[in-house]
Parts: structure tokens; C-alpha cells; sequence
């Protein structure tokens, strides 16, 4: 299948690679030389893709999880026509270029997913699969497969390291997500030294325990060898498969083999060398013609082949099932909503009955569910806690892959990057659940989800020292600063049934922003004013849910369940003879991008009598204090006790908040 034509345009890959790190006097050269052979196999003998439409719905996906090895993706996404040039290959890691030192989806065309921290990729193909094959479910039909593609993934040793690898690894294999396919570049080597100093396990059995398909292929420069592991692996489709490439770190080079060749540039004499081993003659980042043209033929050319024929069936499709295209293009080209998505949705009356914002979520989630018919989650083996289930639909299981109800398993790394799988791949709306206290799981996967602008949902509940008999492990703290510490991430901390309903509108609105949701374990009261106040009151991100009968003096400023504590002190301070505004401010980064007039509404600044509520840790709230206000939080570990028991012995009562707020207003 393979000639000396395509061990040119392998050994191009290789140079144009090393020119690039070369040229910027950074990057990973390891990877691109001993992984060229893998990586050209796939794309010239079976990824389908289409560099002039790279937005495809059907097209094959390819993620890097090794993201280090971002100079080969470079130089195979401008050999195959897309729209990296050579003056982008030769601003590699440069500011503003196109060509960052590790890829970042909506960034660089024909990048699938960012990566770089390992194991990310890898867990985030296992979510383009699920895609995958939920879209085929809800719109293919007997006749016409309009999703239909694979997901390829090329992963290290230090990716199958990592722990995200073996949850994600896990759920795939329950799920028998038979079109992930992932090439092992495996070489024995990690970043330190070799790979024995730290790992020592039989990759086979591993996989094979979690039900994957595998293969070895024991020399990487086989191309047709690793070609005919690929096929094999299309043609197991009840199993996921990976493939172990036995190749050389740095090949050709005269530090091939070790560790002092996977993060830095050969060096120019080093480099000179490697042409020798190589036989390439051209200047710095040319390539021969005839690389060009295999290309042209063996990854574009065949690759608009199968768009062509994809576009013919999806036309009789659209006339044919007009009303199920339109859905999916809806979602996926526009990545938006039903015009009556929101229909069934409706705000309350504060003399509904108390209940805990968890419980709120779950039936907006059923009329969500309704509404948006692609719209699908589940939780991390809490969904009878998070009430994350959507009532009236089934499972998502290998035996209906239609389902709607995803059942993540004890997994929250792995899901939170499988989520973001999912939205990378288009065509539906994801969320994800588990105690507030596990997003310390989610947060390398939450970061990648905010810096590639993806809007996933997190229902994250027991929000507070609230949760008590568990204790301070199960309590969070800290949770709260460090989302909102995210640039690009929503956190949401809604008071009542009202604010949950606007917060779960955002959020599904949402088209490039991540937005956890936080919510209460316990029960809270439907405030007054919300049922009208809280639509536009939560997407600016805090307003004045209770005025002062009187003149305000000053302001009480709190989130989630500790908004109705407050209105309680605001009338103990009313019959003292102090008039205070409440101020609800589920959202700190909404309210940031308000203008200031609009600030200064909600937070006039001649008012300096302030006091933050919440039970959390107050780092972060004195921008809302204020030099002259003071803030009741929770900076220590929480308590095992009864839940309110543990919420009175860190002073969240409404006299405590009172006390506190008028002496304050003596100093």
C-alpha cells in the first residue's frame, strides 16, 4: 500500500517539524520524529476530513492528547491543505501566531481539541465518541447514516499515566464505543528518563481488562503494518481499540532513544545529522513537490471524496426528514436552541413551598428536556443526589444509544473532559453532576473547557457546610474563590427556585462559556420579588432583591441560601431602626461585565456600610465590602454535625448578622 513516496511525506512531517522547533529554539522534537510514521499511516490511509469545509459534522476526528507534540499536528494540517501556512509553521510558539506550543481548538484550523496537559485528549476523544454515536441514534435512519465517522486519538506514555486515562478508558470500554481508536506512541520513554523508573505495567492486560480491543505493532516505521492495525481496529466495532506503536523517541537523531531528546531542539549539528539518517535535502520548510501531491491525493483528494458522498445522501436526507435536519443543524451549525425551548418553563410565586435549589434543578431539567430535544447528561454516581435524571427518557447504553441519561460512573475527571468531548464534536447540549466538594476533580478539565469556550453545564449540589453529618471532607470551602477565580467560567449560586430556572437559561443559551451551577442541599424559601426580578437579575449577575423601606444605609450582600438569611437580618435591622438593601449576586462574573452605571445601581458607592454573607471562604468578597465593610464567611475546615447545628456554629443566623452588620457600623 505504501512506497518510497510515502516515507518522503513521512520524513517531510519529521523535518518540517523540527524546523519549527529549531526556528523558535523550543519545543518537542521527540514525539514528531518517532511518531511521523503513525500519524501519516492514519491520515493517508483512513482519516476522512475535508481542509475545505474543516467544520464537517461527519467528519473523522483526530486528537492530539499529546499536545507537546503540537509541531507534527502543524505540520500535518498544512501538508493536507488546511489553513496553516508555511509563515504560520515558522511563527511556531511566537506571540499571536497561529501555531501555540500546544494546540488550541477554535484557534488553529483543523485542531479538534486543546491539549497538553495529558490524559486530557484522550478522555476527551472517549466524549466525541459518545457523540458519535448518540447523533447516529437520534438521526440516522435504516437508509441513510448521516453520522457515521471515528474518532481517532494519538496518546503517550504519560497520557496512559495519567488517572484521567483509566476512568475515561473505563467508561469506554462499558460502553463499547467501538469507533475510538487510539495509536499508543510508546517508546519506553518519559520527560525525566526511561519509562521504568516510574511505570512498569502490562498495557495489554490493562486494556483488555476494560474491555478494549488491542494490537501491537512492534516496529513504528511499518507503515503498513500500523495501516492494517488500523483497519483492523474499524472492523472491531463492539470494542474501543488501541494500538501500542513500538517506536524510537527522537528518531534518527544522535540522542535518539532517551529522554534528553523529548523537550528541547536538536541543536543545528544534531539536526544535520538527522537529514543524513533522513536523506532530506530541502531547505528550511520546503518540502519536495511529490510530498505535496501524495498528500493532495492520499488525504485531500480522498478525503472530498467522502464529503461529496456524504453531501449527496445528507441532501435526500434534509428532503426527506426536513424537520429532524433542521434540528441538527440547528444544533450543531448554530449550536442554539428551538425557538419554544423555554416554553414549559415558568417562574414562581413566593408562597410556593420551600425547596432545596437541587430539587429546582430537576424540574427544570424535565421541561429543559422537552424543549431541547439533544439535550443530555447524567452525573458522577450521584444522580439520585444531584436529581440529574431526565425522568421520561432512558439510559444511554450501549443497547440504546439514543438514551439521554448518562451514568458517568464514580469518574469526575474523566467525565468533566468527556463533557467537553461532547460539546467539542457539536450537535447536542451536556451536563454533568456531582457534590460541589468533587469539582477538585473537575478542575483540569473545567480550565480546558473555559479556555476552549465550551458551553458545558455543571450541576454541582450540597453546596455548603450545610451538608453536615459528613464533615469537613465532604464540606466546601474553598470551591467558590477558585471557580470564580477561572477567567471564562459562569459560577452561578442561585437563591431560589427563580434563580435556578434563570441560571439553567444562561446556561443552555450559552454558545462559548462554561457555567456551573451551584446549588443547595437544603431547603430555601421562594423570596419575594424573584418571580419578576430574577431573569434579568441573574444574567446581570447581582441586583436589589429586597429594597429598604427607607433611605438604604447600607448593604447586605449574599448568594445561594444565605439571600433569604439575609432578608431575615434586613428586618431585624428594620425594627432597630436601620433600612438596608439586600443585595442577591449569584454571579460575580456577570455582574463584572455590566457597565458601571449599572454597578454603581446595584452597589452605590457612597453606601460603605456593607456586609458579604456566604458560607464559604470570604477571599475574593472584599471588592464588595469594601475598605469600610466587613465580610461573615467561613475561612477553616467545616464541621461533622446536623446540618443546621454546623450552619449556626459558624454564625449564620439572622440575629448573628444583624450583630455583626451593626458593629461594623460603630467602628
Amino acid at each position: 500500500m505504501f512506497n518510497e513516496k510515502d516515507q518522503l511525506a513521512v520524513n517531510a512531517l519529521r523535518a518540517l517539524s523540527i524546523e519549527q522547533i529549531e526556528k523558535a529554539n523550543s519545543g518537542h522534537p521527540g514525539l514528531p520524529m518517532g511518531a511521523a510514521p503513525m500519524a501519516y499511516a492514519l491520515w493517508a490511509g483512513h482519516l476522512n476530513i475535508n481542509p475545505e469545509d474543516s467544520n464537517w459534522i461527519n467528519r473523522d476526528r483526530f486528537v492530539l492528547s499529546a499536545g507537546h507534540g503540537s509541531a507534527l499536528l502543524y505540520s500535518l494540517l498544512h501538508l493536507s491543505g488546511f489553513d496553516v501556512t508555511t509563515e504560520d509553521l515558522k511563527n511556531f510558539r511566537q506571540m499571536d501566531s497561529r501555531t501555540p506550543g500546544h494546540p488550541e481548538v477554535h484557534f488553529t484550523d483543523g485542531v479538534e481539541a486543546t491539549t497538553g496537559p495529558l490524559g486530557q485528549g484522550f478522555a476527551t476523544a472517549v466524549g466525541m465518541a459518545m457523540a458519535e454515536e448518540h447523533l447516529a441514534a437520534l438521526y440516522n435512519n435504516e437508509d441513510q447514516n448521516i453520522i457515521d465517522h471515528y474518532t481517532y486519538v494519538l496518546a503517550s506514555d504519560g497520557d496512559l499515566m495519567e488517572g484521567i486515562s483509566y476512568e475515561s478508558a473505563s467508561f469506554a470500554g462499558k460502553h463499547e464505543l467501538g469507533k475510538l481508536v487510539v495509536l499508543y506512541d510508546s517508546n519506553d520513554i518519559s520527560l525525566d528518563g526511561d519509562l521504568d523508573l516510574s511505570f512498569v505495567e502490562d498495557i495489554q492486560g490493562r486494556f483488555e481488562a476494560q474491555n478494549w480491543h488491542y494490537q501491537r505493532v512492534e516496529d513504528g516505521n511499518d507503515l503498513n503494518a500500523i495501516s492494517d492495525a488500523i483497519q483492523a481496529a474499524k472492523e472491531n466495532t463492539n470494542q474501543p481499540s488501541l494500538i501500542e506503536v513500538k517506536t524510537v523517541i527522537g528518531y534518527g537523531s544522535s540522542s535518539q532513544g532517551t529522554h534528553t531528546v523529548h523537550g528541547a531542539p536538536l541543536g543545528s549539528e544534531d539536526w544535520e545529522q538527522v537529514k543524513e539518517v533522513y536523506g532530506w535535502q530541502s531547505e528550511a520548510f520546503e518540502v519536495p513537490e511529490e510530498v505535496g501531491q501524495t498528500f493532495n491525493e492520499k488525504v485531500k483528494e480522498r478525503g472530498q471524496k467522502a464529503y461529496r458522498q456524504w453531501a449527496e445522501l445528507f441532501g435526500q436526507y434534509q428532503e426527506s426528514n426536513t424537520d429532524l435536519a433542521d434540528e441538527l443543524m440547528l444544533a450543531y451549525e448554530e449550536n442554539d436552541l428551538p425557538a419554544d425551548y423555554d416554553s414549559k418553563l415558568a417562574y414562581v410565586a413566593a408562597d410556593t413551598e420551600p425547596e432545596a435549589t437541587r430539587a429546582s434543578s430537576s424540574s427544570i431539567i424535565q421541561d429543559l428536556a422537552e424543549g431541547i430535544p439533544y439535550l443530555w447528561g447524567g452525573s458522577a454516581d450521584l444522580a439520585s443526589s444531584n436529581k440529574t435524571n431526565i425522568e421520561i427518557e432512558d439510559d444511554f447504553m450501549p443497547d440504546n444509544r439514543a438514551g439521554r441519561n448518562i451514568w458517568f460512573g464514580v469518574r469526575e475527571h474523566a467525565m468533566a473532559a468527556m463533557m467537553n468531548g461532547i460539546a467539542l464534536h457539536g450537535g447536542s447540549k451536556v451536563y454533568g453532576g456531582t457534590f460541589f466538594i468533587f469539582s477538585d476533580y473537575l478542575k483540569p478539565a473545567v480550565r480546558i473547557a473555559a479556555i476552549s469556550q465550551l458551553p458545558v453545564t455543571y450541576v454541582l449540589t450540597h453546596d455548603s457546610v450545610a451538608v453536615g453529618e459528613d464533615g469537613p471532607t465532604h464540606e466546601p470551602i474553598e470551591q467558590l474563590a477558585t471557580f470564580r477565580a477561572t477567567p471564562h467560567l459562569n459560577v452561578i449560586r442561585p437563591a431560589d427556585y427563580n434563580e435556578t430556572l434563570a441560571a439553567w437559561k444562561l446556561a443552555v443559551q450559552s454558545k462559548d462559556k462554561p457555567t456551573m451551577l451551584v446549588l443547595t442541599r437544603q431547603g430555601v424559601p421562594v423570596l419575594e420579588n424573584t418571580q419578576s426580578l430574577a431573569e434579568e437579575g441573574v444574567a446581570k449577575g447581582a441586583y436589589v432583591v429586597s429594597k429598604a423601606n427607607d433611605k438604604a444605609e447600607g448593604l447586605l450582600i449574599a448568594t445561594g441560601s444565605e439571600v433569604s438569611l439575609a432578608v431575615e437580618a434586613q428586618s431585624l435591622l428594620k425594627e432597630k431602626g436601620h433600612h438596608v438593601n439586600v443585595i442577591s449576586m449569584p454571579s460575580m462574573e456577570l455582574f463584572e461585565e455590566q457597565d458601571e452605571d449599572y454597578k454603581e445601581s446595584v452597589l452605590p458607592s457612597d453606601i460603605t456600610n456593607r456586609l458579604t454573607i456566604e458560607m464559604g471562604a470570604t477571599y475574593g468578597w472584599e471588592r464588595y465590602a469594601g475598605d469600610s465593610g466587613a465580610s461573615l464567611g467561613i475561612d477553616r475546615f467545616g464541621k461533622s454535625a446536623p446540618g443546621s447545628e454546623v450552619v449556626e456554629s459558624f454564625g449564620f443566623t439572622p440575629e448573628n448578622v444583624a450583630e455583626i452588620y451593626l458593629k461594623n457600623l460603630e467602628k
